[in-house]
Parts: C-alpha cells; structure tokens; sequence
C-alpha cells in the first residue's frame, strides 16, 4: 500500500500506484480532493505530454504545485492518464 503524506494528513492511498521514473502516480479515486486546490501552472515532458498541477493545502498551509497529472498524455504514458503524483516535500511511502 502506497501512502503520500503532508503535513501529518494521508493525500492519497492506493495498492494499485503505476510507477514511472521514480515517481509514484496514484489512481483518482485514491486522492483525497479535499486537500487539492487547482494551479494555472503547466509544464510539458518530451514522452509524458503537457502535465497540469494541483496545490496542495493542508490546515491553511499551501504547498504550492506540489501535485501533478497528466490530463491527456501521449500514448507512450497512456496509463497514467488522470493519475496524481507528487513532490516538494510530500513524503511517499510504499
């Protein structure tokens, strides 16, 4: 059971993480969307596509894009379409 944690709240859990480069990409239905609050910011992965970001807000602490997803990757990352990642300090323990 995958866990990704902040601030001493579970954000996201799931047995069923895809990972890719290191990085764990949680199903949807596995993300706690009360802790998400949308960004403006994009960037783009040569193979991946155009990620779009989430900030994540815990007890009125904002960790700014500290969450990512691919809304509608290339074909090569099919598979984690919709699936949430994380960094900037988001511990993910698997």
């Amino acid at each position: 059971m995958a866990k990704a944690i902040w601030n001493d709240e579970v954000l996201a859990e799931s047995d069923d993480t895809v990972v890719v480069e290191g990085n764990h990409y949680f199903p949807p239905g596995s993300v706690k969307t009360e802790f998400f609050k949308g960004s403006d910011t994009r960037t783009r992965c040569h193979w991946k596509g155009t990620a779009s970001y989430f900030d994540v807000v815990v007890d009125g602490d904002t960790n700014k894009d500290a969450a990512w997803f691919y809304p509608a990757p290339s074909d090569a990352a099919a598979e984690i379409r919709d699936y949430v990642a994380f960094w900037r300090g988001v511990k993910v323990e698997a």
